[in-house]
């Protein structure tokens, strides 16, 4: 991928699927800014990991509080084949988290 904006969006399906453990339910709807704002941050602390480090404590701290309905319209069938699910289970599993079963998000199902 070339440019910020395709390492963004890399990063962004990073945060979801790290923090896809987490679908936040009854709660109001966010705004758009709102989620521009989570975005951004989850991009700040995450950005290591596109480069295959693995998450820092703030990242996972970042994914825990991360709304799914914020990202997830970003991974579009395109970019989802280029995430490694599986490496990203493992991450999240790194970050004490149980990665629900049959999750999907975009184009991304879990196994």
């Amino acid at each position: 991928m070339k440019g910020g904006k395709s390492w963004g969006v890399m990063v962004v399906m990073v945060v979801v699927l790290l923090g896809m453990w987490e679908v936040k339910t009854g709660s109001a709807a966010m705004s758009a800014a709102e989620c521009k704002e989570e975005r951004r941050l989850g991009i700040k602390v995450c950005t290591p990991v596109v480069y295959g480090n693995d998450p820092t404590p703030a990242c996972c701290e970042r994914v825990r509080v991360t709304h799914v309905e914020c990202v997830c319209p970003m991974i579009t069938p395109k970019l989802a084949p280029l995430i490694d699910v599986d490496r990203l289970v493992r991450l999240i599993k790194g970050c004490g988290r149980k990665v629900p079963r049959h999750f999907k998000c975009g184009g991304i199902t879990t196994p």
